[in-house]
């Protein structure tokens, strides 16, 4: 019988920040996700950053993965294809001592890529283990430039919901619930989430329902409750006309004076934590939330 207590995400960070500190190659290991949102609990997996030379990303893999090893047996392992829809090198660890929801997501970039996920009003402030480099630093947004896009995502957004309602009509007039369905998650209820996400907060536009209970008002996600869990055919039918009449007038009511008023408040808020992404911990054991 094994009466060794699990593995806790303290246990896996100072595993790691011990593998890879000493590494030259490695300039900066910092945390993002659950933590840099204040939102830890016993569900939340382990999102790791590292930022490393070039020509050695396989390398520091390798010595993730040995490090892994010695705490644990590493249980499942996955390494995404590339190249990756990010530009950088991503894998995912479960390992058997720890809880199952405890898995480790561990992207590897390059030192020289431009883009290292460090906009912290996009992302988060970071919670950062070591950093040799001054990698660790916030990418502050150009709101200017960042609105053009909305505004290009939103008339995006208007031309692909009209054209694509009739899937769902044409599917529930064959009897294809199942498929109605699908075009109905899809093309209706995505595109209204995501019009709905650019109203309340447009940093985060693009996150589908990620976080979508912590950022729009309970009101909203309670309407988008009845949008979403559908009974039957009928239902669907019903829901659709509601969700579609909702899109409009979200997209309609959106306007990028509100917009800049709102990211401009964000912004503000979010400089005022960015000097604490840059502490380095003494001991990244006492740091872990």
């Amino acid at each position: 019988m094994n009466d060794r207590r699990p593995l806790t995400r303290k246990d896996v960070i100072a595993c790691l920040v011990r593998t890879l500190d000493p590494l030259e190659y490695v300039h900066a290991l910092w945390e993002a996700g659950a933590p840099s949102y204040d939102r830890v609990d016993q569900w939340s997996d382990i999102d790791l950053y590292i930022v490393v030379e070039d020509d050695r990303i396989d390398e520091a893999l390798k010595s993730v993965e040995r490090s892994l090893s010695n705490l644990s047996k590493i249980d499942l392992k996955f390494r995404l294809p590339e190249p990756t829809w990010h530009g950088h090198s991503q894998a995912f660890y479960r390992l058997k001592e720890t809880s199952p929801y405890l898995y480790i997501d561990l992207v590897a970039m390059k030192r020289s890529s431009k883009d290292k996920f460090l906009q912290f009003q996009i992302h988060g402030v970071p919670v950062v283990y070591f950093d040799k480099t001054g990698v660790v630093r916030d990418d502050t947004v150009d709101l200017e430039s960042f609105l053009d896009g909305i505004e290009k995502r939103l008339e995006t957004l208007k031309t692909l919901f009209a054209m694509f309602q009739i899937d769902i009509l044409k599917e529930l007039n064959r009897g294809n619930d199942l498929e109605a369905h699908t075009y109905y998650m899809n093309n209706t209820h995505r595109p209204l989430v995501e019009a709905l996400r650019i109203k309340y907060n447009p940093f985060h536009h693009n996150f589908r329902t990620h976080y979508i209970h912590y950022e729009l008002p309970a009101e909203v996600v309670k309407r988008l409750h009845r949008l979403t869990f559908i009974a039957d055919s009928d239902e669907l039918r019903e829901r659709r006309v509601e969700a579609e009449e909702w899109f409009w007038d979200t997209v309609h009511s959106i306007d990028r004076n509100t917009l800049r008023s709102q990211s401009q408040l964000r912004l503000r808020g979010k400089s005022k934590l960015a000097a604490f992404a840059r502490k380095e911990p003494s001991d990244p054991t006492t740091v872990i939330p």
